[in-house]
C-alpha cells in the first residue's frame, strides 16, 4: 500500500513537472530557430533547470507555512491557484501576440529562465500547503524543465515551431486536471 502511494506520488509529480515544463519546451521551440551553439543550449537548458528547482522551492516553503497558518482554507487556495494557472497557460496558447524575443545571453537568459519558471512557484505553493516531499518535487522540475528544455532547443533547431501553441495548451490541461482533483479529493 505505502509503495502503490509512492509511485502515485511520483507520477503525480512527473506530470505536474511536465505540465509545467511544457512552456520552457515551447517557448525552446522557438528559441531554437536562432542559430545557437551547443554549449549555449546546455547552459540554456541547466539555469532553466535550476530557476525550476528555486521556484517551487520557495513556493512550498511559503506554502507550509500557509498550511500550517490557515489548515483547509490554505488546501482550496493551493487547488484555486492550479485551476488559475492551467486556464492562464490554456488562455494564452491562444494568443497570437509572441512578444519580445529574448537573446538567451547574460541577463536575458535570466529574464527567460524567471519568466518560463513563475509557474513553478505557484505551483510550489500549492505542493507546500499539501505537504509534498520538497528533495523529490524540486529535483523532478528541475530535471523534467531541464530535458524539456533541451528537447524544445533541438527539436527548435531542425524544425518550425508547429508545437508551441499545442504544447502550453496541453500544460494548461494538466495543471488544470490537478487543480480539479485537488479541489474535488476522490
Amino acid at each position: 500500500m505505502d509503495f502503490y502511494r509512492l509511485i502515485s506520488e511520483l507520477l503525480t509529480l512527473f506530470f505536474m513537472a511536465f505540465a509545467l515544463g511544457m512552456d520552457a519546451f515551447s517557448i525552446g521551440l522557438g528559441m531554437g530557430m536562432i542559430r545557437l551553439r551547443l554549449k549555449q543550449i546546455f547552459l540554456i537548458g541547466v539555469v532553466i533547470g535550476i530557476f525550476h528547482i528555486w521556484m517551487p522551492l520557495i513556493g512550498m516553503v511559503i506554502g507550509r507555512f500557509l498550511s500550517h497558518q490557515f489548515g483547509n482554507i490554505a488546501a482550496y487556495l493551493g487547488g484555486g491557484l492550479l485551476l488559475f494557472l492551467g486556464i492562464q497557460m490554456i488562455v494564452s496558447s491562444f494568443k497570437d501576440d509572441e512578444g519580445p524575443m529574448l537573446t538567451p545571453v547574460g541577463f536575458g537568459l535570466l529574464v527567460f529562465a524567471f519568466s518560463v519558471s513563475v509557474d513553478s512557484f505557484s505551483a510550489g505553493l500549492s505542493l507546500g500547503i499539501y505537504g509534498a516531499r520538497t528533495i523529490v518535487t524540486v529535483a523532478m522540475f528541475g530535471i523534467v524543465s531541464m530535458a524539456l528544455t533541451w528537447l524544445g532547443l533541438f527539436i527548435g533547431r531542425h524544425t518550425q515551431s508547429w508545437f508551441g501553441t499545442y504544447s502550453e495548451a496541453l500544460g494548461g490541461s494538466i495543471l488544470l486536471a490537478f487543480g480539479i482533483k485537488l479541489l474535488l479529493p476522490i
